[in-house]
C-alpha cells in the first residue's frame, strides 16, 4: 500500500488551549454539583427563591442531569416531557418531515414549543409562579421556554454521540422507539429535533451561566457562560480543527488504520468525518480540563465571523462546505450514487442547495489499476439502464455497472469533479478526500453491488429518485471535457505553485492546491477556508497581521480557517507541503 505509515502524526484529539478560564471549569458530578450549590445559595440569600434550568439537547440522559439537579435539594422538579405532547401526536404532527421513507425526510421548519401543550405549559408558568421560597428545577429539552430562571445551565452534546447512543438502543426524544432501525432514528434526530433544538439554543447562548459537557457518561464537564462564549468567539477568528471520528462500513479498508494509529483489531475503517461542523466537536482546554463542544455552536453563535458577511449573506448560518475521507484501501467500491439536482431537493426534501462534490485522490494503491466509476457510457439506452437497475434491486441480476457506466483510471493527486447529477462512486484500492457542499446525507443509492450493510440488512436503494436526477447528456466526452483533468496553473514562482483544481462552474466551490517549499500568502476574498494537507508531514498557517499564534497543521488533516482571520501564510517546514483549500468562489 503506497505511503503506508509515512508520517504517523495525524492528532486524534486537537486541542485548542484557552487561557484566562482555569477556575471557570470543573469536572465531575462533586465538583459540579459544588459550584452550582454555592450559586444558588448565594442566590437564596438575596431572594426566597432560586430557579435552576437545565435545558437539555435532545440525547441527553436525563437521568444523569436528574441526579445533579438533586443535589441542589430543590423543592420541587418540573420535567419538560410532562408537559409535552404525546409521542402519536408528535409524530402526526411531524409526519411530513418524517416521511415513511427509510433515509429522507424534510426539514422542519416549525419552532420547539410546538413539542408542547401550550395549556400545560401556561399552567406550569402559573405554578411555577405560585412557588415561593426554595430551589426549584426546570429540567429537560425545551427547559428554556418555560424559564430561564435565575441559574441557566445548557446541558450539550455532539450528534456523533448521539448517534453512538441511537445504536446502544436509545430512543428519539419522548419516543418509545427503542428497537427502531437506526436509519429511523437518525432521520428523525436530523430533520426534526436536531433542527428545533438548534434554534431554540442559537436564541439563547448569550443567557447561559453554564455550558455542561455531558458527552462520557458519569463524567460532566461544567464551564462558565462566560468561558463557552469567549471561546467560541477566540475560534471564531483564527484556525481550528475539529475533533475526528470513524466508522466503519461495507466497503471500508485499512489506509486510515495505518496511516492515522486507529484501532487495529476493528475490521475496517470506511469513513472520516474530520471537516462537518454539524457532527464534528471542537476541544477546549481549560487548564486540566479538555471540555468537548459541538462544533455547530461556533457556525450558530459566530457565523459572521466564521463565514464571512459574503458567504452568511448567501448561506445564513449554516456550514457550506464539507470534508470527509473515504477508504476502500483494501475494501470494495462504494455504492453506485447520484446527488440530485437543485431544484429537485429544495420542492423534495426543503433544503436550500445541494450535494455537489469532489473526488480528490489522497493516495491510490500504485501496484494495482485504480479507478472511479463517473458518467455514463456513450449512447446508453436509459430504459434498458433502468430496468436493469430494477432488476439487480430485486436480486434478479446483478447491475452491470461497466456497461453503462465509465470507469475512469486515476492516480495520487487527480481531482475529479462530480456536480450533482452526475452518476459516481470511487473505487476499491483508493483513498479519497472528498470536497462537497453540506447537504451530505442526500444520496440516492442506485446499486450496491448485492450487499448488506454492517447489520445484515440490505442498504437503502432510491432508483426512483436517482432515475429523477441523472443527466443523461453526461456522457464519456462530456466527463473528460468538464470533470476530469481540469486543474491549471493560476500563478507560480520561486518556491510556490498555485493550481486551481476545481470545482465546476455549477458548483458554488471553488479549491485550489497551493504547493510551497517556503511561504506563500493567500487571501481570503471574504470567505471561510477549509482545507487539507495532501502532501508533506506537516505546515504552518500563520497571520500576516500577527493577529492569532501560527497553527500547525500535519499530513492528511483538515483545517478551518475563518473568514475574519484575514489573509494567512502558508509556510513548508523542511519539505514541500501541498495544500488542498476550499472556499465558496
Amino acid at each position: 500500500m503506497r505511503n503506508s505509515g509515512k508520517y504517523h502524526n495525524y492528532e486524534l484529539h486537537p486541542v485548542k488551549r484557552m487561557e484566562g478560564f482555569d477556575k471557570q471549569a470543573w469536572e465531575g458530578a462533586g465538583a459540579i454539583g459544588k459550584i452550582l450549590q454555592e450559586r444558588v445559595s448565594g442566590i437564596l440569600q438575596q431572594k426566597n427563591k432560586a430557579v435552576v434550568c437545565f435545558d437539555m439537547y435532545p440525547g441527553v440522559r436525563k437521568e444523569e442531569i436528574l441526579c445533579l439537579a438533586e443535589t441542589l435539594r430543590p423543592v420541587q422538579i418540573w420535567d419538560m416531557e410532562d408537559y409535552a405532547r404525546t409521542e402519536d401526536d408528535i409524530n402526526q404532527m411531524f409526519a411530513d418531515f418524517i416521511t415513511n421513507d427509510r433515509v429522507f425526510g424534510v426539514m422542519c421548519h416549525k419552532k420547539i414549543d410546538s413539542l408542547f401543550e401550550a395549556e400545560k405549559l401556561e399552567q406550569a408558568r402559573a405554578e411555577l409562579k405560585a412557588t415561593a421560597q426554595g430551589c426549584v428545577v426546570i429540567m429537560g429539552m425545551g427547559a428554556g421556554i418555560l424559564s430561564e430562571g435565575d441559574l441557566y445551565i445548557y446541558c450539550n452534546l455532539t450528534r456523533w454521540e448521539i448517534q453512538l447512543r441511537y445504536r446502544a438502543g436509545m430512543p428519539n426524544w419522548h419516543c418509545t422507539n427503542t428497537d427502531a432501525p437506526i436509519l429511523s432514528k437518525y432521520k428523525k434526530g436530523f430533520f426534526v429535533e436536531w433542527r428545533l433544538a438548534d434554534r431554540h439554543k442559537r436564541e439563547r447562548y448569550e443567557r447561559f451561566d453554564f455550558m455542561l459537557d455531558t458527552e462520557q457518561q458519569g463524567k460532566p464537564k461544567l464551564i462558565t457562560g462566560d468561558a463557552f462564549r469567549a471561546a467560541l468567539d477566540r475560534t471564531s477568528r483564527e484556525p481550528f480543527r475539529m475533533e475526528p471520528y470513524f466508522d466503519p462500513g461495507v466497503w471500508g479498508g485499512h489506509w486510515m488504520q495505518e496511516n492515522f494509529g486507529l484501532d487495529p483489531e476493528q475490521e475496517n475503517f470506511a469513513w472520516s468525518f474530520d471537516g462537518v461542523p454539524e457532527e464534528n466537536c471542537l476541544l477546549f482546554g481549560f487548564g486540566e480540563i479538555t471540555v468537548k463542544v459541538p462544533a455547530i455552536d461556533l457556525v450558530l453563535y459566530r457565523p459572521h465571523e466564521l463565514l464571512g458577511e459574503r458567504v452568511h449573506g448567501r448561506f445564513g448560518a449554516e456550514f457550506p462546505i464539507r470534508f470527509d475521507l473515504l477508504d476502500t484501501m483494501g475494501g470494495g467500491n462504494l455504492s453506485l450514487q447520484v446527488h440530485p439536482l437543485t431544484e429537485y431537493i429544495q420542492d423534495t426534501f426543503g433544503m436550500h442547495y445541494t450535494q455537489d462534490e469532489s473526488y480528490y485522490l489522497l493516495d491510490t494503491d500504485d501496484s494495482k489499476e485504480t479507478y472511479v466509476y463517473l458518467g455514463l457510457q456513450k449512447d446508453v439506452d436509459r430504459e434498458a439502464m433502468a430496468q436493469d437497475l430494477k432488476a439487480a434491486e430485486t436480486g434478479e441480476i446483478p447491475f452491470p455497472a461497466e456497461k453503462y457506466v465509465n470507469q475512469i483510471p486515476v492516480k495520487k493527486h487527480d481531482h475529479v469533479l462530480i456536480p450533482a447529477g452526475t452518476i459516481h462512486c470511487s473505487g476499491q484500492d483508493t483513498m479519497v478526500l472528498e470536497i462537497s457542499a453540506t447537504p451530505y446525507i442526500f444520496t440516492f443509492k442506485l446499486w450496491d453491488w448485492g450487499r448488506v450493510g454492517l447489520d445484515g440488512i440490505p442498504r437503502p436503494i432510491h432508483i426512483e429518485h436517482g432515475l429523477k436526477n441523472i443527466q443523461w447528456d453526461r456522457d464519456t466526452d462530456w466527463i473528460y471535457d468538464n470533470v476530469v483533468g481540469q486543474q491549471e496553473i493560476v500563478a507560480q514562482g520561486e518556491g510556490y505553485r498555485i493550481e486551481r483544481t476545481g470545482l465546476h462552474e455549477r458548483e458554488f466551490l471553488d479549491t485550489f492546491r497551493y504547493t510551497v517549499r517556503d511561504c506563500l500568502t493567500v487571501t481570503m476574498e471574504d470567505s471561510v477556508h477549509m482545507m487539507n494537507l495532501v502532501e508533506g508531514s506537516h505546515a504552518w498557517i500563520e497571520s500576516v497581521d500577527g493577529s492569532f499564534q501560527p497553527f500547525e497543521i500535519h499530513y492528511a488533516e483538515t483545517a478551518i480557517v475563518p473568514a475574519k482571520a484575514g489573509a494567512y501564510k502558508i509556510v513548508a517546514g523542511e519539505e514541500e507541503i501541498m495544500l488542498v483549500a476550499a472556499s465558496v468562489r
